[in-house]
């Protein structure tokens, strides 16, 4: 049974009409329209649909959207400030750190959550970060560069 259900998201709150039990996953693709979350294994082993929820990367494949209720729910879609790029997707774009782009949702925000709590992680740290997130491609080594290339800009992130 569907019913009100207001969630914050990338610093806009939204009320929608669904089911409490629905995933969070499938709102935020069909209610909220964000395509960076992506359905991968729906096992909570993949990776790719995490977003970070009050600041930790959360899989969003299986919990109901009703536990995000009062949640800061941030997504990949998120982090740039109109046309200008985080710090974070300039340095995957940069290091071309994409074979076909599935996982890229999941490494950026394993890499954001990293990098909000240790600005500057060895490599050791980088790669315990992303290893929640299974790279089917083999691009791990742009990923560590992409994430060490955020770590050492000027920029805040």
């Amino acid at each position: 049974m569907k019913k009100p259900l207001e969630l914050r998201v990338n610093g806009a709150v939204k009320t929608v009409e669904v089911d409490p039990e629905e995933p969070l996953l499938y709102v935020l693709r069909e209610e909220f329209g964000l395509n960076g979350p992506k359905y991968g294994c729906g096992l909570h082993q993949c990776g790719s649909c995490l977003v970070l929820v009050d600041g930790e990367a959360s899989y969003t494949c299986r919990i109901p959207c009703a536990s995000f209720e009062g949640k800061k729910i941030q997504s990949i879609e998120g982090l740039s400030n109109g046309d200008k790029l985080h710090v974070l997707q300039e340095a995957f774009f940069e290091a071309q750190a994409a074979q076909c782009g599935y996982c890229v949702n999941g490494m950026m925000v394993a890499a954001l959550e990293l990098l909000e709590g240790n600005p500057n992680p060895n490599e050791q740290e980088i790669r315990s970060a992303l290893n929640r997130v299974i790279c089917r491609c083999g691009t791990h080594s742009r990923f560590i560069k992409a994430v060490k290339k955020a770590a050492s800009s000027t920029s805040n992130l």
